[in-house]
Order: structure tokens, then sequence, then C-alpha cells
């Protein structure tokens, strides 16, 4: 195992300590003392490869080579470090340490870059706190609004700025970042399914990303006693949600074309066992590889809810999330696919169907995305598992192609 490989699996260990459910895969929520357990790690490491370390007012955290172009825009290169519930030690942090060991591998090699280098970790990526996902790079690139920002709150109705104070964060730091100072974005990603470990293929080149969105419902009906009241004088707001979720793998797959629906979150108030639910609010999320379909089953969704308006029920639809499918970059995709030949490490084009923070700056910067193979095709559970020699294969080529970027000397 070379030196590269070793510090890969160091800082994998190191940060999946950071857990709130030890035994029982990853729980890191955004501002929590995970988070900031994570983040002094990430930041110490990143003085360690010589990088200077800030905060934005979002928390994400940037650690960065100085250019010897003066004001020339960055080359950034990371991923995030929240985590859902009882997740994996890989999804985000492979990336973010990638991005550690990119610089190490600088720090070494003492190599000068014309333009800066910056390690980036990424905030609520998954979502899992404050909803609606990509909320580090959302901001970063002026998508997520500093209201909006402001008005986000988790299930316990603590504000993100509340939160963040709570681990001494500012978050009345500058949010939006101009364009102009980056020059591209680079992300290494677990897979999070089965095609490159079946093909046995270490590197997936990833051309596209799926567009989603995700969708809040809310049905309304009306609380009444379990035992005294009877079946049809009832307006149970959790039966009309039940009849509309079963629905929707349906809609989904007629839509064809790899498309997919998922509820993955339900609320019932008040959730008492005896009591008729008054209330309930469930997710929607929809994913596609084609706009068009997207476009289609949102208004299929939309129609679908609107068709349970009556009888005392009262329905509403809200957009938590909105990103169209995004290529990635061609003349980057390029140069990885000439360094994975020049290194000789066999790669095979992938589509992703998860979303990522690339997809976001993609609007912005130039993006290109790598994947290695995930264990069985697990993810989002404690069994996630991804090989140190594959990230080490990965992190290698990324070297490669931000000396090129940054036209290191």
């Amino acid at each position: 195992m070379n030196d590269s490989q070793k510090r890969i699996e160091e800082h994998i260990e190191a940060l999946s300590q950071f857990t709130a459910t030890p035994g029982q895969g990853t729980t890191r929520l955004t501002y929590s003392k995970e988070d900031l357990q994570a983040r002094q790690y990430i930041k110490e490491k990143m003085k360690e490869y010589g990088l200077e370390v800030r905060e934005d007012g979002l928390g994400n955290i940037f650690g960065r080579l100085e250019g010897t172009l003066e004001d020339a825009p960055s080359v950034l290169i990371g991923s995030h470090f929240d985590s859902v519930p009882n997740g994996g030690s890989y999804d985000g942090p492979a990336g973010v340490v990638a991005g550690l060991e990119v610089a190490a591998l600088f720090a070494k090699n003492n190599i000068k870059p014309k333009y800066p280098l910056e390690v980036i970790a990424l905030i609520e990526e998954e979502g899992s706190r404050f909803g609606g996902g990509l909320m580090g790079s959302r901001g970063i690139v002026g998508v997520l609004s500093e209201e909006d920002f402001q008005n986000l709150t988790d299930q316990d109705g603590v504000t993100t700025v509340e939160a963040m104070a709570g681990i001494g964060l500012d978050s009345s730091l500058p949010k939006k970042r101009d364009p102009k100072t980056m020059k591209a974005y680079l992300e290494l990603h677990i897979e999070q399914g089965p095609i490159l470990e079946e093909k046995g293929i270490p590197i997936g080149m990833v051309e596209a990303i799926v567009g989603l969105t995700q969708l809040e419902i809310t049905v309304e009906g009306k609380a009444g006693h379990a035992g005294t009241t009877p079946m049809d004088r009832r307006t149970d707001a959790l039966v009309a949600a039940a009849k509309m979720i079963a629905q929707l793998p349906e809609i989904a797959l007629s839509e064809g074309e790899g498309s997919v629906v998922t509820t993955g979150r339900l609320h019932v108030f008040p959730n008492g066992a005896n009591v008729i639910p008054s209330k309930t609010v469930f997710t929607v999320d929809i994913r596609s590889g084609k706009e068009e379909h997207i476009l289609n089953m949102i208004s299929q969704v939309q129609q679908l809810v609107d068709s349970y308006n009556a009888f005392g029920i009262k329905t509403s639809v809200q957009q938590q999330l909105y990103m169209a499918p995004k290529a990635m970059n061609p003349e980057i995709i390029s140069l990885l696919k000439e360094k994975c030949g020049e290194l000789d490490i066999p790669y095979c084009s992938i589509n992703s169907g998860a979303g990522h923070d690339a997809m976001v700056f993609s609007d912005v910067t130039e993006v290109a995305m790598l994947f290695i193979p995930s264990k069985a095709g697990l993810s989002h559970c404690p069994e996630e598992w991804s090989d140190s020699q594959d990230i080490a294969n990965a992190v290698h080529i990324l070297y490669e192609v931000a000396k090129t970027l940054t036209e290191a000397e």
C-alpha cells in the first residue's frame, strides 16, 4: 500500500468516527456536533497540506492553494461531508478525501499552480436536516436566496441561522460566490449502484447527471375519534394520501426510459393511534435523464393530487427542488480520459442516477465527475464500502488533471 492509499484510508476511518449513531452507520447532520468534529478534522488537514482555510456564510469549507496569476479563477475539487441518517462512510467523504489527497500531492511534490487550487467540503448535500438537498452548492451559485436560507427549519423548528450559531459558525458571512472566481469543479463520488463492480471497471466517467425534483404534498382532512366516528363520516387525510402514493409508481412506469418516482418521507398529524389523521405531509422525488419526462411526471402528480380535493379533503403541492438533467464538460472529460490512458487505468462512460453538487456548479462553471465502484452497489446504509485502491486511482487521475487545469509548473 503506497502513502497516498494509506492517507486515504486514515481520512475515511477518522471521518467515520464522527457519527451520532456509532455501530449503526454514519449519521452526520449539518450543523450538528458531528458536523463540527468532521469540520475541525478537515480544516486541520487542509492547513497541514499548506492550504489557506476559510468558511462561508453557509458553513462550506474552502482550502486554498494560491496561484501565481493575480485574481485568477480557482480549480475547485471536493464533495460534501454530511450524511443521510444511518448512512455510510463513503458517500461524500470519499470526494472530500480525494480533494485533500490531491492537495497533499501538490504539497509533497512542491507544485506551484498558476491558477489557485481549492479543496472544498460542502454542507447539506443530502437534505437530511433542512430538506431539498444540495444546499451548500445552491447557496454558492446563488440559486438559494438569503431569505430562503434563513427561512429553512429542521423538523424541530430550529432555523439554519440558529443551528449555525450553535456550532460557532457565522451565517452573516458571504454565501454567493462570483462565478468568475471558479475555473472548474471536479468531484469524485462513489457510484452508489452496481454497474462498475459488475463490469470490473475501476473508474466511471460521468457523462451526465439525471434531473430531479422534490415535491412536498400536504393533505388536510379532519381529526376525529377512532372509535366514535362512523366510516362514512370521516375525512381521513392519511387514507387519501395513501391512495395517492399507491398510484405514483404507475406514473413513472408509464413515462418509461428509466424514469423513477419515490415517496420517502411521510408525516402524520396528530399521529395518535386512536385519532383519525387530520393532516399528512409526504415527499415525492422524481428523476429522469430527460427533462420532458420530469415535467410530464410533475404535471401528472399535480393532477392526481388535485383530483382528491373534494369531500372535505384539501391538498397542496410545493416544489422544494428542481434540477434539470446536466451534461458534464466535454473538454475536461476528454482530459480525464487521456490521463486514464496515460496511467493505464480502465474506465467506462456512465450516467449518474443520483443528484450531486456537480450538477449545481455546472450552471456557472466547467464540471466533471468520476465514479468509483460501490461494493454490491450499496449506498445510504452502513454496509456502503468502496476500495481505497479505487479512490487512490481516481486521485491519481484527478491530480494529473488538476495540474493541467491549474497549469502547474
